[in-house]
């Protein structure tokens, strides 16, 4: 699948020039083209791998290129503001070589989590190609400004979307890891997991050829229905062109084994992995049962995608969702893991949602209290209570 990928705001751009790295290194050309989108300027300076012609900052006028202080009503007005400079970007990129737009951004700060519901509202009411938010969701130990922000951008990130994939920091921050260690790990899970879902189709001259075919059409169509989706993912090791040690091949496949028993022994694997994958840590911890629409792709080197595995793991998965649209298919890699990625679209049951929103009410509660209270006593500390002095004007 062919992308347009638009990084907004700080995590949006780290995340996006994450991508270019991850494509560079596996060869999956899944980022057509990258913007990245900030009212500061040295973020924007940070970024490794999209272009300098392709980073846009805006809001000079009004913040002089040092961001919007966590301040998302801010970030929408200064990208309603400058939206003709971000045009100006997309304007480069060969729209009709790509198969949607993706927008990345974290939810909780200033910029992305203002701006980019925006830029989705735009691109929408410009182009046919499907828009898609990727939306990261704050910690719950990130304080109550940052959880308010992004209970307000994702109800209006997901209505100006086609489907808002989403990202939940606190399901896989780690207990006494630094800030910057934590984010660095989390931004490669992401990119992990949606590079093996976005990569599923792309098939060049000498490839591979899949035998269950997964191509971008099947990934929009997943999407199409519009909502929240949440990815699952596993992996196991392979030893390619060795049958000893451990790892995956040694389960599939051992000497003296006739090929119905290997067979069976890899139908068996790919469906272990599938469930693992759909019952393991999603990016966005939810119940699966009710999910309206979901996608099997299974990834790694060919003589161990069995097409039987993938299909009783795709009829596992309409089980477990009681979805009937379930798609599913492989996509060859000499790779030394099997993986399996599950797109789940169209979720309902998602607890953090629903507490995050909790959070926020309370937060938003709290602060317009503290702001009432904070000109109270201001009133009380320059009262002059006799009237005896003039003010200046």
């Amino acid at each position: 699948m062919k992308l347009a990928m638009i990084g907004f705001g700080q995590a949006g751009g780290k995340i996006v020039d994450k991508f270019l790295e991850y494509d560079q290194r596996t060869g999956s050309q899944i980022v057509r083209s990258a913007v990245a989108v900030n009212t500061a300027k040295a973020d924007l300076l940070g970024l490794e791998q999209i272009p300098q012609e392709n980073r846009v900052l805006i809001g000079q006028a009004r913040v002089k290129g040092h961001g919007v202080g966590a301040d998302n009503e801010l970030g929408a007005e200064i990208a309603e503001e400058d939206i003709d400079e971000i045009q100006g970007a997309i304007d480069n990129i060969p729209v009709h070589e790509v198969d949607a737009f993706l927008i990345v951004a974290g939810l909780g700060g200033g910029t992305g989590s203002g701006g980019s519901p925006v830029v989705a509202k735009h691109l929408k009411r410009i182009y046919t190609e499907p828009v898609y938010g990727l939306g990261v969701l704050p910690g719950s130990d990130e304080g109550g400004i940052y959880t308010l922000n992004a209970a307000r951008s994702f109800q209006t990130f997901v209505r100006e979307v086609d489907n808002l994939l989403v990202f939940d920091n606190d399901a896989w921050r780690k207990t006494g890891e630094s800030v910057e260690g934590g984010y660095e790990e989390i931004n490669e899970e992401i990119v992990r997991r949606f590079g093996v879902l976005f990569g599923a189709g792309e098939v060049e001259a000498g490839d591979n050829v899949a035998e269950s075919v997964v191509d971008s059409s099947e990934i929009i169509n997943t999407l199409g229905g519009g909502g929240v989706s949440t990815v699952g993912y596993a992996t196991e090791s392979v030893e390619l062109g060795n049958s000893g040690g451990g790892g995956l091949l040694s389960r599939f496949k051992s000497d003296g084994q006739d090929d119905g028993i290997e067979s069976a022994n890899t139908t068996n694997r790919v469906t272990s992995l599938v469930r693992k994958a759909a019952l393991g840590r999603l990016t966005l911890p939810c119940e699966i049962e009710g999910a309206e629409r979901a996608l099997l792709v299974l990834s790694g080197p060919p003589q161990y995608l069995n097409r039987k595995g993938i299909e009783r793991g795709r009829k596992w998965l309409e089980e477990q969702t009681g979805s009937m649209e379930v798609r599913g298919g492989d996509y060859p890699k000499n790779d030394p893991n099997v993986a399996a990625a599950v797109l789940l679209s169209g979720v309902h049951n998602v607890p953090r949602i629903k507490e995050l929103q909790q959070v926020a009410i309370e937060a938003q509660d709290n602060i317009d209290e503290i702001r009432q209270e904070s000109e109270d006593n201001l009133e009380t500390l320059v009262e002059d209570e006799e009237d005896e002095l003039d003010p200046l004007f």
